[in-house]
Formats: structure tokens, C-alpha cells, sequence
């Protein structure tokens, strides 16, 4: 069984949770767009924690090391079969400096060349409700997890 982790990163503003989500690089997924966004994350083996992957999977598809707390999200099987386990990060990430790691795959198909490609080809902070268009079905539920966890920053109000 494929096992994944991976970190769903979010900022509370007055009126709501922001969320960054991540759109996977190739040609496969170039030309789509709601239900294909998905947390930063990355295959891991047996013998590696969930947490240090997620954190490892962060760095290698975002270019920057995530530091704090995280909060377990739990788990969940994908459509294909992967177990992926989140965990939720309360932070900040300039979208503007995102560095994904490359990978390989014979593109177009039946040609014998080998194309690079990012891994991550661009990030965003969305709102929930747009986050939820924008996730991939199978991810859903670590929205609503993180939903759970608590509303966003209370308004000072003036006295």
C-alpha cells in the first residue's frame, strides 16, 4: 500500500480560514483546474514518521522547510488506493518564492524523450468555500477537518 503525508498550511483572517493548496506540475494536469489542487505531499517508506515526510514533502514541493506545531489531520484513501495522512500547519508562505523539485516522465508519450517537469507548478491561498471547488474530492474531508479544529480570529470590537 502507497502511503503519503503531507501538511495543509492555513492563516485565519477576521471572516475566514485561508488555506494553500498546491496544483500539481505536467502536462496531465496543465489544462485543469477545480478538482485537482492538493496539500503539499509526497510518498514516504515504512520506516520514516508521517510527520518528518509531511515536513520533508513541504520542502521538496514548496522550497521552504515548514516550521511549528502541526496538528494531526488524520487519514484517508484516494481514489487510486494511496493512504495520505495530513496535519495541519497555522502559517505563512509567499506564494511569489514557491522552488518545486523536478521530475521525469517520457513526454509526448511514445516519443523517447524525457521532459523535466515541476513537481508543483504553482500555489495559492484560497478561502474554504473556493478551497473546496478547487481540492481534489478525495482530499475534502481534510478541509472539514481543519474546519473543525476552530473559527477564524475574533473581531476586536471597539469599546
Amino acid at each position: 500500500m502507497k502511503k503519503s503525508a503531507g501538511i495543509m498550511m492555513y492563516r485565519r483572517t477576521q471572516s475566514d480560514i485561508l488555506v494553500l493548496l498546491v496544483h500539481p506540475g505536467g502536462p496531465f494536469w496543465s489544462k485543469r483546474d477545480d478538482g485537482a489542487w492538493s496539500i503539499p505531499k509526497g510518498e514516504y517508506p515504512e520506516d520514516e514518521a508521517a510527520e518528518t515526510a509531511a515536513r520533508r514533502e513541504f520542502a521538496e514541493e514548496m522550497g521552504d522547510l515548514p516550521e511549528g506545531q502541526l496538528q494531526p489531520l488524520g487519514e484517508l484513501r484516494q481514489k487510486g488506493g494511496k493512504h495520505v495522512t495530513a496535519f495541519a500547519l497555522e502559517g505563512e508562505f509567499d506564494v511569489a518564492t514557491l522552488r518545486s523539485n523536478l521530475f521525469e516522465i517520457e513526454w509526448p508519450p511514445g516519443s523517447g524523450r524525457l521532459q523535466s517537469f515541476p513537481e508543483v507548478d504553482r500555489a495559492e491561498w484560497f478561502a474554504l468555500a473556493d478551497a473546496r471547488r478547487k481540492i481534489l474530492g478525495s482530499q475534502l474531508p481534510f478541509l472539514e477537518r481543519l474546519e473543525a479544529l476552530g473559527p477564524p480570529m475574533e473581531q476586536d470590537s471597539a469599546d
